[in-house]
C-alpha cells in the first residue's frame, strides 16, 4: 500500500530541522485543518517562515507546496463529515460569483483527468470489459447516478450487464450471488467512501471476479482490491460531489468500448432507430 503524506512525514521526523518539526507537528495533530492552508498561513501558525513551509513540502519528495497539500486534502476528503465540507467550501468557492468558481473548478478536475489518466491502464479495461463472460455495475450513493449512466449505454453494446441496485443491504450480494471468474465488476466509488461498496467488491473479488474500479486514487479501498483502475480526481471539497470529471472518463469508457465493439453498437441502434421511428418515440412530425 503507497504511503500517505502522514506517514513520510512520520518516517523522516528524525531529519527535520527544529522549525520542520513545528510543522510536522501541527500537521501530524491537525491535518485536517493543515490540508486548506496556504504556505503562508501554515508557516504562522507553526511559527516559522513561508519558505520553510516549501523547503519541507521539498524534502518529502514533493515537487511544490501546492503538491502536498493536495496529497493532505485526498485524505482529508475521505473522512470530511457533510457539516465539514460545507466549512471548507467557504474557502474554496467564491460566494460572490458561485457559478464561476464552481465550473471553474470541474474545468480544473477535467483537465486534470486529461493530464493524469493512465492511457495504457484505460486500453487494459476497454479489453477487459470486451472479453468479459458477465458485466456488473456497482455505485452507490452518488454514484450510483454514474453507474446508472454506465448501464444505459452499456446495455445497447453488450447482451451481458447486470447494474447492480442499492434498494437494500442485503440485496446487493444477492444480485452477485452468480459471479464469479470470466466476470467483472465495475465499482464505482468515490469519498466519502461506502462501506457497502466496499464490501461489494470484495465479495466480488473473493469469488475469482476481475474488479476494475473507477475512483479517486490510489488510497481509495477499492483501488487496493482492483486488478485494473482508473483514477480520476475530483479538487473539490463541498457537500456536493463533483461529478464532472468522473463522468466525462465514463464517456470515453462507452466510445472506446462502443468502437470495439462497432457491428453491435450497430445493430443494437439500427434496430432501435426502427423502434423510435415506429412508436415515433421522439415526437417528429411529419412536416420534418
Amino acid at each position: 500500500m503507497p504511503k500517505n503524506v502522514l506517514h513520510k512525514i512520520r518516517d523522516n521526523m528524525e531529519q527535520f530541522s527544529k522549525g520542520q518539526k513545528r510543522i510536522a507537528n501541527y500537521i501530524l495533530s491537525d491535518y485536517d485543518k493543515a490540508a486548506f492552508m496556504t504556505a503562508s498561513k501554515l508557516g504562522r501558525t507553526a511559527q516559522v517562515s513561508e519558505s520553510t513551509v516549501v523547503r519541507f513540502a521539498a524534502m518529502l519528495g514533493y515537487p511544490g507546496y501546492p503538491s502536498m497539500q493536495k496529497a493532505l486534502q485526498e485524505i482529508v476528503r475521505s473522512k470530511l463529515t457533510s457539516i465539514q465540507r460545507i466549512e471548507a467550501s467557504d474557502s474554496q468557492i467564491k460566494s460572490a460569483d458561485i457559478l464561476g468558481s464552481v465550473m471553474q473548478r470541474d474545468m480544473d478536475s477535467l483537465h486534470t483527468a486529461i493530464e493524469h489518466v493512465d492511457r495504457e491502464e484505460f486500453a487494459r479495461v476497454v479489453d477487459k470489459l470486451v472479453g468479459a463472460k458477465r458485466i456488473y455495475l456497482l455505485g452507490v450513493r452518488s454514484s450510483s447516478f454514474l453507474a446508472g449512466y454506465l448501464n444505459f449505454y452499456f446495455h445497447l453494446i453488450f447482451g451481458n450487464v447486470t447494474l447492480v441496485q442499492n434498494s437494500a443491504g442485503g440485496e446487493i450480494f444477492e444480485q452477485l450471488v452468480r459471479i464469479g471468474p470470466g466476470d467483472v465488476l465495475v465499482g464505482i466509488s468515490f469519498p466519502r467512501y461506502s462501506k457497502m461498496a466496499v464490501n461489494a467488491v470484495e465479495f466480488a473479488r473473493d469469488r475469482g471476479a476481475d474488479v476494475i474500479a473507477i475512483t479517486d486514487s490510489k488510497m481509495s479501498p477499492l483501488y487496493q482490491m482492483a486488478s485494473a483502475s482508473l483514477l480520476v480526481r475530483s479538487d473539490m471539497i463541498s457537500f456536493v460531489d463533483s461529478m464532472a470529471a468522473p463522468l466525462s472518463l465514463l464517456n470515453a469508457l462507452i466510445v472506446a468500448v462502443g468502437q470495439q465493439k462497432k457491428e453491435e453498437t450497430a445493430d443494437a441502434f439500427s434496430q432501435l432507430e426502427q423502434v423510435w421511428t415506429k412508436y415515433d418515440v421522439f415526437g417528429v412530425s411529419e412536416d420534418e
